[in-house]
This record gives C-alpha cells, sequence and structure tokens, in this order.
C-alpha cells in the first residue's frame, strides 16, 4: 500500500443554525475499536446531546471500510454529508462527529444536510492534513532473560514499542512502517518465535 492522506491531530468547531448548537469534532483513527473511543469522549463532554451524528473512513481502494450515522436525524441528512466531507478532503483513517443540541427551530432537510456538512467541514478546517505511511504491528513475548538482548536492538533502530511486564515475562508491541515489516522480523526472529 502506498502513502495515505490522513489528520494530524483532534479537532473541534462550533457554529449555530437558527438557535441549534452545532459541536464538530474531527479524530485521527486506525481501526474500528478507536471509534467507540471517541464517541464515548464526546457523549462524556456531552451527555445531553440530542443528536451526535458521524461518519468514518479507514483504509483505501479496495481496502477501504466506512460508515455514516445520522443518530436519530432524517436517513442521509447527517452521516453522508460527513462522509462526504471526509472523501472531499481525500483523507482515510478519520473519524468526524458532530453534536446537535435542538434550538426549537426545525431546519428541514436541506438544512440539515448544510448543517452537517458545514460542521464536518470547519472540525477539517481546524486540523492539518498529512501523509502517513501506511503501518505494521508486531507483538512477542520473551523472558526476562532476553530483555539485555531486545531491548538494546529496540532502542539502536529507533523502534515505537509498547512493553508490558508480566510474571513470566515482558510483552513487547512494536509499530512501524509497514513496508520495514521483513526488515524488523528479520532483526528479532534469532530470538523470538513470530
Amino acid at each position: 500500500m502506498s502513502t495515505f492522506k490522513t489528520i494530524k491531530k483532534t479537532s473541534a468547531s462550533f457554529f449555530t443554525e437558527k438557535g441549534s448548537k452545532f459541536y464538530g469534532y474531527a479524530f485521527p483513527i486506525h481501526t474500528k475499536e478507536d471509534v467507540k473511543e471517541c464517541l464515548e469522549k464526546i457523549q462524556e463532554e456531552h451527555p445531553k446531546a440530542r443528536h451526535i451524528c458521524s461518519a468514518f473512513l479507514i483504509g483505501i481502494g479496495d481496502q477501504e471500510y466506512y460508515i455514516a450515522n445520522d443518530d436519530g436525524e432524517p436517513a442521509n441528512s447527517a452521516g453522508a454529508p460527513i462522509l462526504g466531507q471526509i472523501r472531499s478532503a481525500g483523507i482515510t483513517n478519520t473519524y468526524i462527529a458532530v453534536v446537535r443540541y435542538f434550538g426549537g427551530t426545525k431546519l428541514g432537510v436541506g438544512g440539515l444536510i448544510q448543517a452537517y456538512k458545514l460542521g464536518a467541514a470547519l472540525a477539517l478546517k481546524e486540523n492539518e492534513i498529512i501523509e502517513v505511511e501506511p503501518q505494521a504491528s508486531l507483538s512477542f513475548k520473551i523472558g526476562f532473560d532476553l530483555m539485555g538482548t531486545i531491548l538494546p536492538i529496540i532502542d539502536k533502530n529507533n523502534l515505537n514499542a509498547k512493553i508490558e511486564n508480566h510474571t513470566d515475562g515482558v510483552q513487547i508491541g512494536l509499530t512501524f512502517n509497514e513496508k520495514d515489516e521483513s526488515i524488523i522480523r528479520g532483526l528479532f526472529e534469532r530470538w523470538v518465535t513470530i
């Protein structure tokens, strides 16, 4: 897979339309599970929100996966316009949610489409689009006796590692550019079964 574009950080926006308040949020994500975490953060911040409409897109080409959610708004009036903004920006691995607090005046389907589209666009405007290499990961467990061998390899190669101590050894998780996977595997295969 070649490089792809995504957003650099979490961003937020706010605007009002005919009394309704709209809060837009954009999150960089890697998996469907990340979406759940992002949504939970928004729900904690907006426990009385009437609608949290959203869309996410992960992957590119025939590896693409997306979902658009209208969260009680009329069909295709919220999630689809949000997804449209992700596609228009030419990005992936992005989750956008727009929170609406009803202000007393109905916007109509056309008004809702425009409002959710704007909420997503403003959240993206507050962000930076970056080009990234596809990532891969590798996880293995070692005994404490190999720590002195494995940790210097991780340090010498500037690898992004998550290390968890257990009673019977250490679990190591590595994240790296997908194109380097065979090289990274080769660094460790002498000592661990991968």
